[in-house]
C-alpha cells in the first residue's frame, strides 16, 4: 500500500471558494441570458469572410436584414374568385389564431410616387424610350402623341398632355412596377403560375424570430389558417418562404438535437458512473461538473460574442462526452486507492490531467483558426467547458468527497482485463492483420471524393428551399445568392457606374439570359444621365408639340419643369424610395455602395456571361456567393488539412517533452485512427468536407488523452477504467451527433464515432512495455 504525501487544505478551500464566486456570477448571467433570448440562428454566420472582398459579406448581410422579419405568402387557386375567397379566410383565420404576425403595410403608395417623380419626370427614361427618342423620325412621334390625345377623356387635360405629350412618364412607371410579376387586382396583389392565380400576402413576425423550447409557431400557423382556407375552397394551395421560416425550423430542429445529444450523452455519462461506482456523490459531482462546464461555456461564449448561435449548441451538447474525464479519472482513481486523502490524490492525478487538458484545448481552439465565426464560436465554447468542468473537478472534488466509491464487480471487471488485453507484438499474424488493414484503407482514401458545398452548412428542410424557389419563379424576385456589387467615391459614381453596368446587361436580357435586373439608377439616375435626357425631351417633345399645334390649330406649350435635378439623398430620405430603399447600401470607408440584383436568373450556364459583363468596368464586381463561399471551403480544407499535420507534429513534440521516446505510444493509435476514419468515409461513400478535418483536429486532442492516462499510470487498471468510461461516453456523444440533420455536423459526428472507438481500442495494444515516464521506456 503506497501512501501519498499529504496536501494542505487551506490553498485547496481558497481555490474552492474562488471557483464558487464565479459559478455565481455565471448562474446570474445564465438567468439574464436566457431571458434575453441572445440565440443567432443567421446561416452566414457560419460562413468564411472573403478575405479578398470583405464589403461582399457586409453587402450580403444589409441585404439579408432588409428581409430577416418578412413572410411573403402566396394563396391559390384555378380560379380567382376561389383564391380571393381562400385568401379571406384564411387571413381571418390568421387573425383568429391571434398568431405572431402582422400583415406588412408598405411605405410608400401612388400618390407619393406620383408627386415625387411627376415633377421631374423629363429627365426619367428607360433605356427603350430614350433609343426610340434618338431614333424615331420627328413624323411618327407626332402621330403617337396624337394618337394619345385621341384616347377618350383626353381632350379634357390638354395642359398635362402638353406636359408629356409622349406619355413616357406612365411608360416609365410602368417599367418600375415590372420588377415584380405582382400585379393590383381587386384590391390585391396578384400574380398567375403554374396553372393558378395566387393572392400575395406579406407579413412580418412580432417577436422574437425562434423559440428554443422546441414548439414551432410561425409554419403551424401558416399551416392552420391554410386548412381554414380549404374548408372554404377546397382546392386552395398555399406557398410560404421568408428567413423566420428557416430559422424558427432551424431552432426546432436545434432543439431536438440539443435533447437527443445532450440528454443522451449526459444518461450514458450517469448510467456509465453508477455502474462503475454505485454511489450518488460521483454521480452528482460529475453531473455538476457537466452542468458548469456547460453553462460557462455558454456564458463565455455570449460575453465574447454577444450571442451564441444555435450550431455552436448543439455541437457544444457533445462537449458532455469530453467533459466528464477529469471526474471520471479521479473518482476511478478513488476506487482503486480508497486509502489516499482526496486533495493528495488529486494532486497526483494533476500532471496527467493537466496534460490531457492541454491537448484537448489546444484541438479545440485549432478549430477557431478556420475563417468561420460559427466555429470560432465552437472553439471558445468548447474550450472553456472544458476548463470550467476541469477546475470544477480539481477545485470542489477533494472538498465534497467524503467516501471513496464501492468497488464493483463492473469496474473490477473492466479494471482486470487491463492484464488480459492484447499488446502488439512481431508477429506474423500481426503484420498480416496490418498489411490487412492497409490494404483496406487505401481502397477507401481512392474512393473518396471531396465536397464543398455550402448547402452542406446549411440544411434547411427541403420543402422550404422549394418554397423559396417557387416564390421566386412566380414573383420574379432577384436573387441574394448572385449579384453585382457597385462601388464608388460618390454617389454620383456608383450611379454613373451602375448605368455603365446596365447597358451591358441590356444585352444579355436581349438574349434571354435573364429576365431583368433592379438597380438603384432605376429610380435615380445619374446627374449626368439626368442631365442629358432632360435635354434629349425638351428638344423631341418641343418637336411634337409643333406638330400637334400644326395639326390641331392649338398653342400648346410644353412648361417648364417643376423641380431641379434628384439626388440619392433627396431620394433616401422619401417614401417613395421604399421599393428598392435596400439596393443602397450607403457608405463604407470612404466608398458609397450599392449592389444591381438580377431578376429572373434559372440557368447556371448564364453566369459565366454575367461574370463577364463586369469585366474591365471599374467599381464593378460580379459576385456569387454560393460559388465564392464553396471555393473558400475548398481553399480551407486544404490549408486545415496542412494545419492538421502541424498539430499533429506539435501535439507529438509536447508528449515528448514529457515522455520522451515512450511518446510515441499516445501519438500512433490516433494518427491511424484518423487515417482510418477518413477511410471508412470512402467506404459508405460520404462526401469528405471540411467538417471532417475539423474532427480530425478534435481527435487529436482527444485521442490522446487516452494514451497519456495508460502512460502516467502504467499498468494501473483504475486508469484503464477511467479511459474506457470516458471513451465509452464520448463516443456515445458524437455516435449521437452523427444523427444530426445538419450535412456538416453529421460528417463531424461520424468522423468522430469511428475515430474515437479506433483510438480506444488501438491505445492499450501499444501500451505494453512503456512504462513510467520517469523510466523513459521505449
Amino acid at each position: 500500500m503506497t501512501h501519498l504525501p499529504q496536501v494542505a487544505a487551506t490553498p485547496w478551500r481558497l481555490a474552492g471558494l474562488a471557483w464558487l464566486v464565479f459559478v455565481l456570477v455565471v448562474v446570474v448571467h445564465q438567468v439574464q441570458f436566457w431571458r434575453a433570448g441572445k440565440l443567432d440562428t443567421d446561416v452566414l454566420a457560419l460562413l468564411p469572410v472573403s478575405e479578398q472582398a470583405p464589403e461582399v459579406g457586409r453587402a450580403s448581410k444589409l441585404m439579408a436584414e432588409g428581409v430577416s422579419r418578412q413572410v411573403v405568402v402566396l394563396l391559390g387557386a384555378p380560379a380567382w374568385s376561389d383564391a380571393k375567397r381562400a385568401a379571406d379566410q384564411w387571413r381571418h383565420a390568421l387573425e383568429q389564431a391571434d398568431a405572431p404576425l402582422r400583415a406588412s403595410v408598405g411605405a410608400q403608395s401612388l400618390d407619393q410616387i406620383l408627386d415625387f417623380y411627376g415633377s421631374r419626370r423629363d429627365r426619367l427614361l428607360t433605356p427603350a424610350q430614350r433609343a426610340e427618342l434618338l431614333q424615331a423620325p420627328p413624323g411618327s412621334q407626332v402621330q403617337r402623341a396624337l394618337a394619345l390625345l385621341a384616347q377618350p377623356g383626353a381632350s379634357a387635360r390638354l395642359a398635362d398632355f402638353a406636359s408629356d405629350p409622349l406619355g413616357l412618364f406612365p411608360d416609365w412607371l410602368q417599367a418600375r412596377a415590372a420588377q415584380t410579376r405582382a400585379r393590383p387586382r381587386d384590391g390585391e396583389l396578384w400574380v398567375h403560375g403554374e396553372d393558378a392565380d395566387w393572392v400575395v400576402l406579406i407579413y412580418e413576425i412580432t417577436g422574437a424570430p425562434f423559440a428554443m423550447n422546441g414548439n414551432a409557431l410561425y409554419q403551424p400557423a401558416l399551416d392552420g389558417a391554410l386548412q381554414a382556407a380549404q374548408r372554404e375552397v377546397p382546392g386552395a394551395r398555399m406557398i410560404a418562404a421568408g428567413l423566420p421560416l428557416h430559422a424558427e425550423a432551424a431552432a426546432v430542429r436545434a432543439n431536438n438535437e440539443i435533447n437527443t445529444i445532450g440528454w443522451g450523452s449526459l444518461a450514458a455519462v450517469l448510467l456509465l458512473a453508477w455502474l462503475a461506482f454505485r454511489r450518488l456523490t460521483p454521480i452528482l459531482l460529475t453531473a455538476v461538473s457537466l452542468a458548469i462546464g456547460v453553462a460557462a461555456a455558454i456564458s463565455v461564449t455570449a460575453w465574447i460574442y454577444g450571442s451564441v448561435h444555435l450550431l455552436t449548441l448543439v455541437f457544444g451538447a457533445s462537449l458532455v462526452g469530453v467533459a466528464e474525464d477529469y471526474g471520471i479519472h479521479y473518482f476511478a482513481s478513488r476506487q482503486g486507492q480508497p486509502w489516499a486523502r482526496p486533495r493528495t490524490l488529486m494532486r497526483s492525478l494533476l500532471p496527467g490531467l493537466v496534460l490531457a487538458l492541454s491537448t484537448s484545448v489546444l484541438a479545440y481552439l485549432a478549430l477557431g483558426l478556420a475563417p468561420f465565426p460559427g466555429l470560432r464560436q465552437m472553439a471558445v465554447f468548447s474550450a472553456a467547458g472544458l476548463l470550467a468542468a476541469f477546475l470544477t473537478a480539481v477545485c470542489w472534488f477533494p472538498l465534497l468527497d467524503r467516501h471513496a466509491p464501492r468497488d464493483t464487480r463492473f469496474a473490477a471487471r473492466i479494471r482486470d482485463s487491463l492484464a488480459r488485453y492484447p499488446s502488439w507484438r512481431n508477429t506474423r499474424l500481426a503484420w498480416s492483420i496490418a498489411a490487412v488493414l492497409a490494404v483496406l484503407s487505401l481502397i477507401g482514401l481512392v474512393r473518396l471524393h471531396a465536397s464543398d458545398d455550402v448547402r452542406d452548412w446549411q440544411g434547411s428542410p427541403p420543402a422550404l428551399i422549394q418554397a423559396q424557389i417557387k416564390i421566386g419563379r412566380l414573383l420574379g424576385t432577384p436573387s441574394v445568392a448572385q449579384f453585382y456589387l457597385v462601388r464608388g467615391a460618390s454617389p454620383q459614381e456608383v450611379l454613373e457606374r451602375e448605368e455603365a453596368l446596365k447597358e451591358r446587361l441590356d444585352g444579355l436580357v436581349a438574349r434571354h439570359a435573364f429576365a431583368g435586373y433592379a438597380a438603384v439608377s432605376d429610380w435615380v439616375p445619374s446627374l449626368r444621365r439626368q442631365q442629358a435626357d432632360a435635354r434629349l425631351t425638351a428638344r423631341v417633345e418641343a418637336e411634337v408639340l409643333a406638330g400637334v399645334n400644326a395639326a390641331l390649330g392649338e398653342r400648346l406649350v410644353r412648361p417648364a419643369p417643376g423641380a431641379g435635378a434628384l439626388t440619392p439623398e433627396q431620394w433616401l430620405a422619401h417614401p417613395a424610395s421604399a421599393a428598392a430603399r435596400t439596393l443602397w447600401l450607403g457608405a463604407d470607408h470612404g466608398q458609397y455602395m450599392t449592389v444591381v440584383m438580377l431578376h429572373g436568373l434559372h440557368d447556371a450556364k448564364q453566369l459565366p456571361l454575367l461574370e463577364g459583363a463586369a469585366a474591365g468596368l471599374d467599381g464593378v464586381r460580379w459576385v456569387d456567393r454560393a460559388a465564392d463561399i464553396s471555393s473558400l471551403l475548398g481553399r480551407y480544407r486544404w490549408s486545415m488539412t496542412a494545419l492538421l499535420a502541424a498539430g499533429h507534429a506539435l501535439v507529438l513534440f509536447v508528449l515528448w517533452l514529457r515522455f520522451r521516446r515512450a511518446a510515441w505510444r499516445t501519438w500512433v493509435p490516433t494518427l491511424l485512427a484518423s487515417v482510418l476514419a477518413v477511410a471508412v468515409q470512402g467506404w459508405l461513400g460520404e462526401p469528405f468536407q471540411l467538417a471532417n478535418i475539423l474532427a480530425l483536429l478534435l481527435l487529436l486532442g482527444i485521442g490522446v488523452d487516452y494514451g497519456i492516462f495508460l502512460l502516467e499510470h502504467d499498468g494501473d487498471g483504475a486508469a484503464w477504467l477511467a479511459v474506457v468510461l470516458g471513451a465509452a461516453s464520448t463516443w456515445l456523444s458524437f455516435g449521437l451527433l452523427a444523427l444530426s440533420s445538419t450535412p456538416a455536423l453529421h460528417a463531424f459526428g461520424l468522423t468522430l464515432m469511428v475515430g474515437v472507438l479506433l483510438v480506444w481500442l488501438g491505445s492499450p495494444l501499444v501500451r505494453s512495455g512503456a512504462g513510467h515516464p520517469k523510466k523513459a521506456a521505449e
